[in-house]
């Protein structure tokens, strides 16, 4: 499996993580992306790094593995920290790139959201590494059965939530096969003025889209096949329960939050 995106991928392991229930991971992820945000001094932001880190040992994955999955994501980081440089005019004025001075708070600035843009993918990412497509789809309807009695559609939201994950490890791949493909046939997709770059694009994105819409008509004709008729009747192999682990979970995660406050200024 290409390792170039992690997100969407489930690698099998034995970890404490992997065996927690995955209503409590996706609620305790859900969590940390709202109280990410009140981070606001270096302390706060050593401390929910340390409780990232911790987390993704305890998976037992390979920590060089996680970081080559977020190679894609660099870029995106790198631009929104070169953004806030630019945009930022808080502070004092630190030295000049190209005519733009650069602030010291957009300094600051950019560095704290660029951390949190990374211990937010970092944490996201962590959930499809250790938890099945199957697992997810099921902890996404339980945690919205309760909109069940307003007639909403939770068995096919989840449904839908967990086959796009499941189909974006698969896209990557068959973009590479068809990059390669096409660089086998003389397409440049690195070199030369950016107009060729994006001419050079097009014979790659024909042929993924038709692949794409190939994989959605032969997924939905398989499950029509098995008479698929939605979530009505339907019973799970496996049934979700909280057990001790996932409270000793959230406890854990609770005093995490706690001394995150303690450290705000």
């Amino acid at each position: 499996m290409s390792n170039s995106l992690i997100i969407g991928q489930y690698v099998p392991s034995d970890s404490f993580i992997h065996r927690l229930d995955p209503r409590t991971k996706i609620t305790m992820i859900f969590l940390f992306v709202i109280f990410v945000f009140f981070a606001n001094s270096a302390a706060s932001y050593a401390w929910l790094t340390a409780f990232a880190v911790g987390i993704a040992l305890a998976t037992k994955i390979k920590i060089p593995f996680i970081l080559r999955g977020l190679t894609p994501v660099w870029f995106l980081i790198i631009f929104t920290f070169i953004l806030h440089l630019i945009v930022t005019k808080d502070g004092d004025i630190l030295f000049q790139i190209f005519s733009f001075p650069v602030y010291s708070g957009g300094v600051i600035q950019g560095i704290a959201i660029s951390f949190r843009f990374f211990l937010l993918i970092l944490v996201t990412s962590l959930l499809t590494l250790t938890t099945t497509p199957i697992e997810i789809t099921d902890a996404i309807e339980s945690l919205l059965d309760p909109l069940k009695k307003i007639r909403f559609p939770v068995h096919e939201l989840a449904l839908m939530m967990s086959i796009s994950l499941r189909f974006i490890p698969t896209l990557m791949q068959e973009t590479e096969k068809i990059s390669k493909a096409q660089a086998s046939r003389g397409v440049d997709f690195k070199t030369g003025p950016v107009k060729d770059r994006i001419q050079a694009i097009v014979p790659l994105l024909v042929p993924l889209f038709v692949s794409a819409f190939k994989r959605a008509e032969d997924l939905a004709m398989a499950m029509e096949a098995r008479g698929y008729q939605g979530g009505e009747g339907r019973t799970k192999l496996r049934e979700l329960k909280i057990e001790k682990r996932d409270i000793f979970s959230f406890i854990i995660f609770g005093l995490v939050i706690i001394v995150l406050f303690l450290l705000r200024v």
